[in-house]
């Protein structure tokens, strides 16, 4: 993991496209703002952590109907 130290309105950048801004600090938090392609998802750990059990759970959900669906004889 690389670790910097930036001073607000200083920023870091990803690559060729994406900056991130620290934009203020308040208390113990810190402002982000991130410019990135719109293609680029961009989410809170959170976020992406749930977003990713629940296509993993749709994913299974599709894949056991599929089975049913191969394992019903028509009549």
């Amino acid at each position: 993991m690389l670790v910097l130290n930036r001073k607000e309105g200083e920023s870091v950048r990803v690559g060729d496209d994406i900056t991130i801004k620290v934009v203020g600090i308040e208390g113990g938090q810190v402002k982000l703002g991130i410019e990135a392609p719109k293609h680029v998802g961009i989410h809170r750990q959170e976020i992406y952590v749930a977003i990713q059990k629940e296509n993993a759970e749709a994913a299974n959900v599709s894949e056991n109907l599929l089975n049913l669906l191969k394992n019903t004889k028509k009549d």
